[in-house]
């Protein structure tokens, strides 16, 4: 099958037109709940919402794209937008203690109380977004207040604790660490305190300097796992930790550890299927293929890692790659098949996060 770009330059045109043109309209229109005033989780093909409980993640990953947006040029009503979707949010999700509960029911049914790390990270990167909107509109404070809220999940063996099943886990410290360093972005250097914890866990435990490739679940003293989620390996990861830690070392002059990230950035690309260009789901602990089905989010960090790390020739891979999943109406497909079909699905509001933050990505590296 012939490429569709032949350069960077026409990937970054169409994408960025793409978002622009059709997904930001479409899930700020159809994605947006107006009687209720929050985003709708998923929109079928014909642009239809699906009911039921809304994650918190959903409207605060909608909330920091349309902050972005609006930064990034695309567009005033964004940040118009962004604003009234926190406004609400706070309102319905914070909980007495400070946290954010996980989701709650539009039609006032129950919703889940339960404050998950996972959450209360992009509560922090939504509001680091509405801070360079609008540097005096009290989002510093609260993003504070939620840090401070947050010494309740500590863990006494370093970094914190999530709820659920699995409670010693890399995925939520990623996306801390990614909020923590959005702050300092914003010239807050009193985040670099979580940030310096979040990158020295990793260091310490979750990665395996050898390969090195970084590790997903573990014990209570963040030890791998023995056997099953403990030996998982995905690809998105591997490129979502590197571009991160990259950007830690570069601001504390670890080059060591911008050599490792480069590692990471390497056994990511174990888990890139050359025949379809796509981020497999996971490896196993040989590196070898465990689940070949990709992903769209996955693809978004494999581009964001390629443009970091100067892979020109890799970047337009990925780029190839992620268009297969996108409607020129502005939804996406989120599972690619072993087969390189496309599982039949709802598109999820939580994927323009990823979409965003990547394609803006290969705009500035133009």
């Amino acid at each position: 099958m012939p490429a569709r770009f032949a350069t960077l330059d026409q990937a970054r045109a169409e994408l960025g037109a793409w978002l622009q043109g059709a997904a930001l309209p479409l899930w700020t229109g159809a994605g947006w709940d107006e009687a209720w005033g929050g985003f709708h989780e998923a929109l079928d093909p014909d642009g239809a919402p699906r009911p039921g409980p809304r994650r918190s993640r959903v409207q605060t990953r909608q909330t920091w794209v349309c902050a972005t947006a609006a930064m990034a040029g695309l567009g005033e009503r964004y940040g118009v937008l962004a604003k009234r979707a926190y406004a609400a949010f706070r309102e319905r999700y914070r909980r007495a203690d400070g946290l954010f509960t996980f989701s709650v029911a539009p039609g006032g049914g129950t919703g889940d109380a339960t404050p998950m790390l996972y959450e209360q990270a992009f509560v922090l990167l939504a509001l680091s977004a509405l801070h360079r909107l609008d540097s005096a509109g009290g989002y510093a404070r609260e993003a504070r207040e939620l840090r401070a809220a947050l010494e309740a999940l500590r863990h006494p063996a370093g970094g914190w604790r999530e709820a659920g099943e699995q409670p010693f886990q890399a995925n939520a410290h990623m996306h801390l660490l990614e909020a923590a360093l959005a702050w300092e972005d914003a010239g807050q250097s009193d985040w670099a305190a979580v940030s310096d914890a979040v990158a020295s866990l990793a260091l310490d435990r979750f990665i395996a300097p050898a390969a090195p490739v970084l590790r997903e679940f573990f014990d209570a003293d963040w030890r791998p796992l023995a056997e099953g989620a403990g030996q998982l390996i995905e690809p998105g990861h591997q490129f979502e930790w590197a571009t991160l830690l990259d950007r830690w070392a570069e601001r504390r002059g670890r080059v060591d550890v911008r050599v490792l990230a480069r590692g990471l950035y390497a056994a990511g690309l174990r888990g890139v299927d050359r025949g379809q260009g796509i981020a497999v789901n996971s490896l196993d602990a040989s590196l070898a293929v465990a689940d070949p089905g990709g992903r769209l989010w996955a693809q978004t960090e494999y581009l964001k890692a390629a443009l970091l790390f100067g892979e020109a020739d890799e970047a337009l891979r990925a780029a190839e790659g992620l268009c297969a999943y996108l409607d020129p109406g502005g939804a996406w497909r989120d599972r690619r098949a072993p087969d390189g079909g496309f599982v039949e699905a709802l598109a999820p509001a939580t994927s323009l996060y990823h979409l965003t933050g990547a394609i803006l990505a290969l705009r500035a590296a133009g």
